[in-house]
C-alpha cells in the first residue's frame, strides 16, 4: 500500500470567514471519490492542524500501489474535484507519497 499525503495553504485572497466552508466542501468531495476511483483505500481530511503546522488543510489518502496513486491523480473524478473544489482556492501545494510497510 502507499500512503499519498497532499498539504496546501489558502490562497491570500481567500476571506478567513470564507475558509470553514471551503473546507467543507473540499472534505465532502474528496471522500465521496472513495468507491469512484479504483485503487482508492480510504481518505482523510485534516482541516485544523496543531499550531505551528505549515499548511491550512491536508488530504492523506492510501492506495492499494504507487500505480493506484498515478491512476488516482488523472482519473476524471479526482480531477474535475480538484479544479472545481480545490485548486480554485490553494496554493502551495506540498506532497509526499511513501509505502505502507
Amino acid at each position: 500500500m502507499v500512503r499519498h499525503v497532499v498539504m496546501w495553504n489558502f490562497k491570500p485572497e481567500i476571506k478567513e470567514e470564507d475558509k470553514a466552508e471551503l473546507k467543507r466542501n473540499m472534505k465532502e468531495n474528496l471522500s465521496k471519490l472513495q468507491g469512484k476511483v479504483e485503487g482508492l483505500l480510504s481518505v482523510s481530511f485534516i482541516e485544523n492542524p496543531e499550531e505551528g503546522s505549515t499548511h491550512e488543510i491536508a488530504l492523506v489518502t492510501e492506495h492499494e500501489s504507487a500505480e493506484a496513486v498515478l491512476y488516482y491523480g488523472t482519473h476524471p473524478e479526482h480531477v474535475k474535484v480538484a479544479d472545481t473544489y480545490v485548486r480554485p482556492y490553494t496554493c502551495e501545494r506540498a506532497c509526499l507519497n511513501y509505502k505502507i510497510l
